[in-house]
């Protein structure tokens, strides 16, 4: 697996390392994708609380309310994990790189669907108090 920075749809450039890729823009939105999927929720806060100390040090934590999406992405029958589990442990990764703790999310959709690639993938965005974010998420479609 390649390490660096990559592009692929003209936002802003890609952090890799291993099976972990992030990337934040200017206004703050976070999104963090993780190849492959295991059954248990605990491995990924240490691979993502490492990715974040070690390959992505520009994020700083902010203040105020966000949104979470987190997805899992699998092949075949569902997996045997529970999404609370699941939220829980990408938000504890992100405790330190984008809010200061998870106490913060103040929006959260978490969801599996059927893909050909299996990973999870999380985007977190600051929300405003009154009007919109690039972090809203559509109560129609679910989606940010």
């Amino acid at each position: 697996m390649s390490e660096g920075n990559e592009r692929d749809d003209g936002g802003p450039a890609w952090t890799r390392h291993g099976k972990v890729r992030a990337r934040l823009d200017a206004s703050g939105v976070l999104e963090v994708q993780v190849d492959g999927l295991t059954t248990q929720a605990k491995y990924y806060k240490p691979l993502l609380k490492e990715f974040f100390r070690k390959h992505f040090p520009a994020a700083r934590p902010r203040w105020g309310d966000w949104s979470a999406h987190i997805v899992m992405e699998y092949a075949g029958d569902p997996p045997h994990m529970d999404l609370d589990n699941l939220a829980k442990a990408m938000l504890d990764s992100a405790a330190g790189t984008a809010f200061h703790d998870d106490s913060q999310v103040a929006r959260l959709l978490v969801e599996r669907r059927t893909t050909e690639r299996e990973g999870v993938w999380m985007r977190l965005a600051p929300t405003k108090p009154a009007g919109g974010s690039p972090g809203d998420i559509d109560p129609e479609t679910g989606l940010s």
